[in-house]
């Protein structure tokens, strides 16, 4: 079976040990013997949480070459990577505010879950008192550690570890080749080995879901199976607020951007960049999509080889707006749902923590659930909220996957063609 199957499966093993528990009284049983392996995994996802991040902005950093016309490519294709992800964030912040999924579970079951959280609510209120008695430029005093292994200690501390790792990336390719040649083959087969630790835990994900499933519907059902069916109905709502926002970045955002800016027509973008789409639902990794991507830019779209080999690769690391959408969306229903009232400063917080994690965003199946650890950490919410939305997590990382590929390519355009390295010929267009 494939994962994806296998992942199904183990949600409808959960869903049915759940409601059985709930009409036969088995809730003592699943939250003693089987929710603990839903928290294993979800520990899991924490513990590669910071070497994820360090290893790969690393990595992808410095693969730069340091040449006035890369230097002023790399400075675009960055600008517009981050431009499309906050733009996709406030987007999805948007619709979250608006439709406002959380709220769909019904107010006691709310007050449920944020008594359960009581602590991190409390933690919460004591975190929002010291930034408001803080300087005016105390966020940016906290980004810079002073001590990279205190920073390293917690995930509370991930801006920390990105600012690190950008730093670390720029001076190596400040240095000489040989000199740094050791430490980027260390790196790389580093981030060669996180990525398979990764693949490891996301084999373990089938059981995580089930126990976390059928854990989530015991704790927020009890012996009321009607709240089960609240659940369900949240869930449903929240799912449709992801697809929504992700049809409307592939649909229209980045076709709009493509017609406006270049003189590729809407159906020939979607024709040339297809089989990568297609392959980036299948794998749910941009990374695996790579060569697809890099070939379909090259010679359907007309991006010159310069372009596409410097501006896809670094998106497969830093251009993750798909996933950027997802984790807004996320931290507003799960914020919500624990009965946390999210001020217009966690918003901004979401912003800036969901667009810096999404750089750091391995190209790897389920690598979005441990950014959304750190964007939930972020503004107070505690990472057990992920059992809400991880059943759904690995279709809704199929559709984020293709906005990712699919963003990737819109910016390989935009970057050909402001350096008049953009050569489309529609009838190469298969």
């Amino acid at each position: 079976m494939s994962l994806v199957a296998k992942i199904g499966l183990g949600m409808l093993i959960g869903v049915v040990i759940g409601v059985i528990s709930i009409f036969f009284g088995g809730n003592e049983f699943v939250l003693n013997w089987i929710k603990p392996f839903g928290s294993i995994f979800i520990s899991m996802l924490k513990l590669i949480a910071i070497p994820l991040i360090l290893v790969s902005l690393v990595d992808g950093i410095s693969n730069m070459t340091d040449t006035s016309k890369l230097s002023r490519i790399g400075g675009k294709t960055l600008g517009l990577y981050v431009a499309t992800t906050v733009l996709a964030i406030s987007f999805a912040l948007l619709i979250a505010n608006v439709v406002n999924p959380g709220a769909y579970l019904p107010q006691e079951k709310r007050i449920e879950l944020k008594e359960k959280f009581a602590k991190d609510a409390q933690l919460k209120q004591e975190k929002a008192s010291d930034v408001k008695s803080s300087r005016p430029l105390q966020v940016m005093e906290d980004i810079v550690p002073d001590n990279l292994f205190k920073a390293l200690s917690t995930n509370g501390k991930m801006l920390q570890v990105i600012f690190f790792a950008f730093l670390f990336g720029i001076a190596m390719v400040m240095s000489k080749p040989e000199l740094v040649e050791p430490v980027k083959g260390f790196f790389k087969g580093v981030n060669n080995i996180i990525l398979n630790i990764v693949d490891i835990i996301m084999k373990y994900a089938p059981i995580g879901v089930m126990a976390l499933i059928a854990g989530l519907i015991v704790d927020v059902a009890g012996e009321d199976p009607a709240g089960a069916l609240d659940l369900f109905k949240a869930l449903g709502v929240y799912g449709l607020c992801v697809i929504f926002g992700l049809m409307f970045m592939i649909f229209v955002f980045y076709p709009t951007i493509i017609t406006t800016f270049t003189k590729i027509k809407y159906r020939d973008f979607f024709k040339a960049i297809f089989p990568a789409q297609l392959l980036a639902f299948s794998t749910s990794s941009s990374a695996a999509t790579l060569p697809v991507t890099m070939e379909r830019v090259e010679h359907n779209l007309g991006v010159s080889e310069e372009v596409t080999s410097f501006v896809l690769p670094m998106g497969a690391t830093v251009n993750m707006d798909g996933t950027s959408i997802h984790q807004a969306i996320s931290a507003v229903f799960i914020a919500v749902a624990f009965g946390h009232d999210l001020t217009l400063m966690d918003q901004l917080t979401i912003v800036v923590t969901a667009t810096l994690s999404s750089i750091g965003a391995a190209a790897v199946p389920g690598a979005g659930l441990i950014m959304l650890v750190i964007v939930l950490g972020a503004i107070g919410v505690d990472p057990a909220g992920l059992a809400l939305i991880i059943a759904l997590d690995r279709p809704l990382d199929m559709l984020r996957t293709v906005v990712n590929v699919t963003g990737d390519a819109t910016v390989a355009a935009l970057v050909a063609n402001s350096e008049g390295e953009l050569n489309h010929d529609p009838s190469k267009v298969l």
